[in-house]
């Protein structure tokens, strides 16, 4: 039997000497030219297969390329951490020490391109000789460096396929591009937001030394913080083309006048959305034309910040021409403007058109529905109506004798169309703007960007109107906590946010008085607000109880106490003592008959 495999075994060797001395010695396998064309695309190179033992190695491992292989697929391969993390490794090594980038590129670079990561590990058989299969790939295929820079800096391949330059594969052969991309980095601009600045201004990467910081600056010299510069570049990078833009200065001066701080506009800003400064400075104009004065702008822009922001102001001249459209004379949308300035507000827009949506639905005419709005206009705005056939289904009408009824007397179209359960014939006008405070306008406050992702999620989270959730805040910031640290708290636990300020208070006072922590305790556990308060009350005794026996250390963190399970604190911190199961049964009922 050994003999036997002795023999198979001698066997196997002889025939990978033999396929070794093929691959090696053929001229079929061998490239006479190492390199790549230099316009070819990272996903359409081919790596040589060899076939070779080494000591510590896989004998089999192969790089893919081969005619016989099937391409990987991305979206099919599953890649484990370890093969991302070798992959990442390589790449670094590749970048750093043979094309000798700066560390902290090499670095970002790296572990930022995951898409091709995955065309890098796509050309390797077997993951676990990543780093050597990889690093043997780059010796003998150099990569096209533009590919994992621009995804790294936050384009998808789609995106950036046709900014690839031509006949260059090397960032180091475009050191104009990198000296300014430098520039935005040691400024301040995160490097995942370079990318969309490239997509759109790709000028102001051609700049010679020194005229990109000078472009900042000048944007610093309207009076701008560096963080709101930041912030205002990355959303609107055509503001560094050419010399500082003349409409944005004068929006500046005009929301000046208006009573806002000139870092304001940077809390608004998306760089989701392009923005049209001349239009948002039309406008102003427009607004104040029609009779609005500087006190109603400010209270405009202050509570519906999105009107002047999204779109550049397109809401406005939406609701324009729609009431042009309906038969509203030019003067007629003047008036209305001027007495009512509220209607500019989502809400109060959203009820018109649904009024409109109604009347329409029920067959009215469109000049019976002009004189409607022209003589009953804050009240539709104030409203928000059902739908027409849950109107027809509970007065048991047709559409014909309910358009009639509203014909004759128009304010039976709040009667039995609004949702609201006491109805009034005198529209409801909001006296105090903070109260109307919207949700979104909150969460723009908190750093959330419009119409991402984030905004959406945070949405969903938080419960409660704008004004509430401002309330709630304030409550923390009045407790003696930077407002900046309460917006990091809210972020990583938006529930803090839907208890009652009654509740805050509560839990705030029983932290310090009772527990004798210090407030700074809950910006590491800000989930601590979360807790119900009998969780607190019975943990915190019992750990008090046994911190007096000398069973637990002083001051344990908030965490460590209340984000266990019932059953692991009873086994951690009960169970420390012979008669801590006694005592925790015994504060469990004081507490339950005391509330």
């Amino acid at each position: 039997m050994l003999i036997r495999r002795i023999s198979k075994r001698v066997s196997c060797i002889s025939e990978m000497i033999s396929k070794l001395q093929q691959t090696v010695l053929s001229p079929a396998t061998v490239c006479e030219k190492p390199y790549v064309v230099p316009r070819q695309s990272f996903a359409s190179m081919r790596v040589r297969c060899f076939h070779c033992s080494v000591p510590g190695r896989n004998p089999d491992i192969s790089l893919a390329g081969s005619s016989t292989h099937t391409p990987i697929s991305i979206s099919a391969n599953r890649i484990s951490r370890l093969a991302r993390t070798e992959a990442q490794g390589a790449l670094f090594d590749y970048l750093h020490c043979t094309r000798g980038f700066h560390f902290t590129d090499a670095e970002h670079v790296s572990k930022n391109s995951p898409l091709f990561l995955q065309h890098l590990l796509s050309k390797v058989d077997n993951e676990q000789d990543i780093s050597w299969a990889l690093t043997r790939f780059f010796r003998y295929n150099p990569i096209n460096e533009f590919e994992p820079f621009f995804e790294s800096l936050g384009l998808t391949p789609s995106e950036y396929a046709s900014l690839l330059p031509r006949n260059l594969m090397f960032l180091g052969d475009d050191d104009v591009m990198l000296d300014n991309f430098h520039v935005l980095c040691y400024y301040g601009i995160p490097r995942s937001k370079i990318g969309g600045m490239y997509k759109e201004a790709k000028e102001i990467f051609g700049y010679e030394y020194g005229i990109l910081v000078m472009r900042l600056r000048a944007y610093e010299d309207l009076g701008l913080s560096k963080p709101a510069v930041i912030r205002l570049v990355c959303c609107c990078p055509s503001l560094l083309v050419g010399s500082v833009n003349n409409d944005f200065i004068r929006i500046l001066e005009t929301l000046k006048g208006l009573g806002f701080d000139k870092d304001w506009i940077g809390e608004y800003l998306s760089d989701k959305i392009s923005y049209n400064w001349k239009r948002m400075l039309d406008t102003m104009v427009f607004l104040t034309e029609v009779g609005y004065s500087e006190t109603q702008l400010g209270i405009l822009f202050k509570t519906n910040p999105v009107l002047l922001f999204e779109g550049s102001g397109q809401r406005i001249y939406i609701l324009v021409g729609r009431l042009l459209k309906l038969g509203l004379k030019m003067n007629e949308v003047y008036a209305i403007f001027f007495n009512s300035p509220q209607i500019l507000s989502p809400k109060c827009t959203k009820n018109l058109w649904k009024a409109v949506y109604f009347l329409f639905e029920i067959g009215m005419e469109t000049d019976s529905i002009t004189k409607i709005i022209n003589s009953h206009f804050l009240l539709l705005s104030s409203h928000s109506l059902k739908g027409p056939k849950t109107v027809l289904k509970s007065l048991k009408v047709n559409k014909s004798s309910l358009c009639q009824i509203i014909k004759d007397n128009p304010l039976k179209l709040i009667t039995y169309g609004s949702k609201s359960n006491i109805i009034g014939t005198e529209p409801c006008i909001i006296q105090n703007p903070s109260k109307s405070l919207e949700k979104t306008t909150f969460l723009l406050r908190l750093g959330y960007i419009e119409n991402s992702d984030e905004m959406a999620k945070a949405l969903k989270q938080f419960r409660g109107r704008g004004d509430q959730l401002q309330e709630r805040f304030d409550c923390l910031v009045q407790a003696g906590l930077d407002t900046n640290v309460v917006s990091n708290m809210i972020k990583q636990a938006p529930p803090v946010l839907n208890q009652s300020k009654d509740v805050l208070e509560k839990k705030i006072d029983c932290l310090r008085n009772c527990l004798g922590y210090p407030l700074d305790s809950i910006v590491a556990f800000p989930s601590f607000l979360c807790y119900d308060i009998e969780r607190i009350n019975l943990r915190f005794s019992m750990y008090v109880w046994l911190r007096e026996r000398g069973k637990v250390k002083p001051m344990l963190s908030l965490s460590t106490l209340l984000a266990c399970s019932d059953a692991r604190f009873v086994r951690y911190f009960v169970d420390m003592h012979p008669e801590g199961p006694q005592i925790w049964e015994s504060l469990k009922n004081s507490l339950a008959s005391s509330s």
